[in-house]
């Protein structure tokens, strides 16, 4: 999908890789950044609980160096509120909102990698119905500050 999106919206040859390792606000001389939250289902791989969230973070960063870009991402993940000592577990995000994410990526590429004025544009996500609060103590995103829920230590208070 970011493929064809890319090649239809983007001057130059783009790539998209799943990085965990990527940090927000650490970034590379450089690199950009993009951070979004949307929906996904998560499934606890101990007990097979399932639950909803519309608080997943992504981060994205993003470069373009001698006609090449490369997309760094990393969705946040969540853990399982019923288990003892539980994994966090990655998110499953359906393809709608995929595609709700990486028309918005395309958008902030354009914006911040090739300094385009495209106006303000917002799309929102597919949300599901959630039957409980969003739990810091269960979201990486909150642990690591960048949850917008996170009221402990936020370092993002705006959308972006």
């Amino acid at each position: 999908m970011f493929q064809d999106r890319a090649a239809n919206n983007l001057r130059d040859s783009w790539r998209l890789e799943f990085d965990n390792n990527i940090e927000a606000n650490h970034l590379s001389f450089g690199w950009q950044q993009y951070i979004k939250n949307t929906s996904a289902r998560f499934q606890c791989t101990s007990c097979r609980r399932t639950w909803p969230s519309n608080r997943v973070m992504v981060v994205f960063h993003m470069n373009l160096m001698n006609g090449q870009g490369v997309v760094k991402v990393r969705p946040f993940r969540q853990n399982c509120k019923r288990c003892t000592s539980p994994p966090m577990e990655t998110p499953s995000i359906t393809s709608e909102n995929i595609a709700i994410l990486l028309d918005v990526l395309i958008e902030k590429i354009r914006i911040k990698c090739y300094h385009e004025d495209l106006g303000q544009n917002n799309k929102h996500f597919t949300s599901f119905e959630v039957k409980s609060p969003h739990e810091p103590s269960h979201c990486e995103a909150c642990l690591k500050g960048i949850c917008e829920r996170n009221t402990v230590n936020p370092v993002f208070k705006k959308k972006f």
